[in-house]
């Protein structure tokens, strides 16, 4: 993971965050380390020790009031000792202009100043989008992910199963393509698994025996997505005659991807299998099992009742014969 550098929020980001550098440029080659953002009102009272130098500090208009209401020797102490930190970057919201000491002293300690017109709120939102994303745990594997009914599925096997063919099959139907051969995962803050396509590769599907499609030129914008949250984990095993495959669906299995488990489904893979029509149903009992029903569970439910009424009357019939 490359370092974040408060240069880059401006340089990278300064669209989306709408954020300039004011007074001097020293600091801005400081490295942002910590994804969370911190609002400095504690220190500014004089609460120094719950300062974080690592976090990017947001002065908002509370902050920048109560430092204004001060005697200006007060409010040049508290500060001095506060830059004393060494604070990765200061922003400034709704485009207030902090005072001349402010800034100097800022300089002084090498500590650079951004402002932006965003409300404290909406820019702590927008910034820690970015630093999440930047900071987030991220892999790449060799599969194919599909947006099937809403829900994430990401098709995995070995070379050649037909992880394409099936992805194809599924757009055919109306089905949304994701990433075709390298997916980039990325592990959100919330603890799920986003996906999307590499640049290289985005947009475009190998079907063996024909070579490179353009998905999103053939098939319309209506049939691709940017990225998709992964739900499932649908993988395809060539049939082995010597397996014993789950009949019911009773044994639940996991697929761990940085440390998220998810639902995962195998899928055993011969001629005349329709392997489209599988993962959309797998994609809908997946839907209906965070509805709250497993048919499984319902069937061994209903067999389990079967099987203790018929023990009933084979009670009874014994006791009505002896």
């Amino acid at each position: 993971m490359a370092d974040l550098h408060v240069r880059d929020l401006v340089d990278a980001h300064g669209g989306e965050l709408e954020v300039m550098s004011i007074g001097e440029d020293a600091g801005l080659a400081n490295v942002i380390t910590v994804s969370h953002v911190q609002k400095p009102g504690l220190a500014m009272a004089g609460f120094l020790n719950h300062v974080v130098p690592e976090r990017l500090q947001v002065f908002g208009r509370t902050e920048i009031n109560y430092l204004a209401q001060l005697e200006p020797a007060r409010a040049r102490e508290i500060l001095g000792e506060y830059f004393d930190f060494k604070v990765c970057g200061v922003i400034v919201t709704r485009n207030l202009l902090p005072s001349d000491d402010f800034l100097s002293l800022a300089a002084e300690r090498g500590t650079p100043v951004l402002r932006t017109r965003y409300s404290s709120q909406e820019f702590t939102e927008r910034v820690s989008r970015v630093l999440e994303a930047h900071f987030a745990r991220r892999t790449t594997m060799h599969g194919v992910l599909m947006d099937v009914y809403g829900v994430g599925v990401l098709l995995l096997g070995k070379s050649s199963i037909g992880k394409s063919e099936c992805a194809l099959d599924l757009i055919l139907q109306g089905h949304r393509l994701v990433a075709d051969d390298i997916v980039e995962l990325q592990r959100t803050a919330q603890g799920t698994i986003n996906g999307r396509s590499s640049e290289i590769t985005k947009y475009y599907m190998e079907i063996r025996g024909l070579g490179i499609i353009n998905i999103k030129e053939m098939f319309g914008i209506g049939s691709i997505r940017d990225r998709k949250k992964v739900h499932l984990v649908v993988r395809l095993v060539n049939w082995d005659e010597d397996t014993e495959y789950d009949r019911m669906g009773l044994d639940e299995a996991n697929y761990n991807i940085l440390g998220v488990e998810l639902p995962m489904v195998k899928i055993p893979v011969r001629p005349g299998r329709n392997l489209t029509a599988i993962v959309e149903v797998a994609a809908r009992n997946h839907l209906l099992k965070l509805e709250g029903y497993h048919a499984a569970q319902e069937f061994q439910k209903r067999l389990m009742e079967r099987i203790a009424d018929a023990d009933m009357d084979l009670d009874l019939d014994i006791e009505e014969s002896e």
